[in-house]
């Protein structure tokens, strides 16, 4: 018999609650929610740098110091992640994207105010850093709890909404401002970004109850087992202190499906009498932050990997022109590289959500893959020579790129890392991690290319950091089902050896228990 796919439809400001993943439905609604977030969010982040000449103008400040907001706001946006789960948690994900949606347009109103860098710091930094954490990953989350067999292609799909505002975003706004100023075009930037609030609204949240379902098809024992249950209450009713079994001798001792049918009593009896505690169980509470993930060896593991390739991520886009103009090419060339970089990422999302799609297939591994070939991507990087070199070095990373940033946070609702139940608290923890890299991977790289005086050094390093992230990746599904597992079944193992095996009921337990109470009833007749 096939499911039904929707049990309950709840008005707008409630929850949709349905009796499996509905893999569609208001789904696409959230998926939609989710491209504009993201065009939204990482979008403006990324193309920010076309006001970076008018703020060192502006400002009689170097372009290091400039730089410090959007390192600045993408280490708010990053170490808040918890913050952003727990306030998930306790209020849920539409009033926390569209509180962030207030802090980034807000703060991005203020910025175009400022009169000083600092002013900028916490403007953008601080203010609409925030804000972008408590927009984007919440925005994920939900989408994934909406979908399961098209989870990945969803996700990749969706998430390409960053690339398409990064090609748009940069021309728009340059040819604002040769009309009304990098001040007013900022304004205009953050009164766009209240978009996010109106995504947010459309963030209902979804609740699964699976067992709803066990109520419409009582199993065939259930005949059987009603018959069971009227002879015990028989025996019981007897001589129920001296039997010494009272409730012993429930549907729990009784091989077979035998439970299903008190499950299918209890909607009645909760009609009958609401005051009963137990004929409908309450729902656990959930927590704020589970922090039993961090017990998890493969989500350890997992989150190593998102430590260090995240050193990966940022060296391209910030050192590709750089790069370029120290081998001859000029500033529109080098443009030109940094476009096709974005279009490629592109096609990578699609490409990876695709691949991700099919059945069966170890997600795990298809990303490890990608996180290998990333690696050789950025170590091609300092062998490239000439516009068209260079060119066919940031096609390649711009598509293995995709494969990897639009998959990485999705695939924590996988069995292999965390599983959906989880992916909340896990994902907060997870990006909190990730902004260790984020704050330390570009002064490290600047570091090394100030000592060195070679842009190379920072792709050598960066391509390190991948490495070593892949080396942790491969790790995860042993911690999931191998050498974890292994030892904590040797342990289960020497347990049940020392305990002993457990004592085995009679076959006529309940035929026993009737023949005590037949014989004490003579007895108390003989008397």
């Amino acid at each position: 018999s096939k499911m039904t796919v929707k049990a309950v439809k709840m008005p707008c400001t409630s929850a949709n609650i349905y009796t499996k993943v509905p893999d569609g439905g208001w789904g696409w609604t959230i998926a939609f929610a989710f491209f504009v977030v993201e065009a939204l969010t990482y979008g403006i982040i990324k193309s920010f740098g076309v006001f970076f000449n008018d703020l060192m103008e502006s400002f009689d400040e170097t372009n290091s110091r400039i730089s410090w907001i959007i390192s600045i706001c993408v280490f708010v946006q990053t170490f808040t992640a918890p913050l952003s789960t727990v306030l998930s948690n306790r209020f849920g994900h539409r009033l926390v994207v569209m509180a962030g949606g207030l802090l980034v347009s807000t703060g991005m109103v203020i910025a175009s105010f400022a009169r000083s860098v600092v002013e900028m710091y916490v403007a953008i930094g601080i203010v609409s850093g925030l804000g972008y954490c408590l927009s984007f990953l919440p925005t994920v989350t939900i989408l994934s709890q909406y979908f399961d067999k098209r989870r990945s292609l969803v996700t990749a799909v969706a998430s390409t909404g960053e690339c398409f505002a990064v090609f748009s975003f940069a021309p728009a706004i340059t040819a604002l401002k040769e009309q009304i100023g990098w001040r007013y075009s900022m304004l205009s930037v953050g009164v766009l970004q209240l978009g996010i609030t109106a995504c947010g609204s459309l963030l209902r949240p979804i609740v699964i109850r699976e067992q709803e379902e066990v109520k419409a098809q009582p199993p065939e024992e259930s005949t059987e087992t009603k018959y069971m249950l009227e002879n015990e209450q028989t025996c019981t009713s007897i001589e129920s202190i001296d039997s010494g079994v009272d409730i012993t001798t429930s549907p729990s001792n009784v091989p077979g499906k035998t439970k299903a049918e008190p499950k299918s009593e209890e909607p009645k009896q909760h009609g009958q009498n609401p005051t009963d505690n137990n004929s409908t169980p309450p729902e656990p509470k959930t927590k704020l932050l589970d922090f039993s993930v961090m017990r998890d060896y493969s989500f350890i593991c997992y989150a190593f990997f998102g430590l260090f390739a995240t050193l990966g991520f940022f060296a391209p886009s910030l050192y590709i022109i750089p790069l370029s103009r120290s081998l001859g090419i000029s500033k529109d060339h080098s443009a030109y590289i940094l476009s096709a970089m974005a279009i490629a990422e592109v096609f990578g999302r699609i490409f990876a959500g695709w691949v991700l799609n099919k059945k069966p297939i170890r997600k795990i591994y298809i990303e490890l893959i990608c996180v290998i070939l990333l690696s050789v991507a950025l170590v091609a990087f300092p062998f490239a020579s000439g516009f068209w070199g260079l060119m066919i070095c940031s096609v390649y990373f711009g598509f293995m790129l995709g494969t990897v940033a639009g998959t990485h946070i999705p695939l924590l609702a996988e069995d292999d890392v965390v599983g959906i139940e989880r992916m909340s608290s896990a994902a907060g923890v997870y990006v909190f991690i990730q902004s260790l890299a984020g704050l330390a991977g570009p002064p490290l790289a600047g570091v090394l290319v100030d000592t060195t005086k070679n842009y190379s050094s920072a792709f050598y390093s960066c391509a390190a950091g991948m490495v070593l992230g892949a080396v942790f990746l491969a790790l995860v599904r042993p911690c999931k089902t191998g050498l974890c597992h292994h030892h904590q079944q040797q342990q289960q193992k020497v347990e049940e050896s020392m305990a002993g095996p457990p004592p085995e009921l009679p076959d006529d337990f309940i035929d026993m228990d009737i023949g005590k109470a037949e014989n004490s009833g003579k007895g108390s007749d003989s008397v």
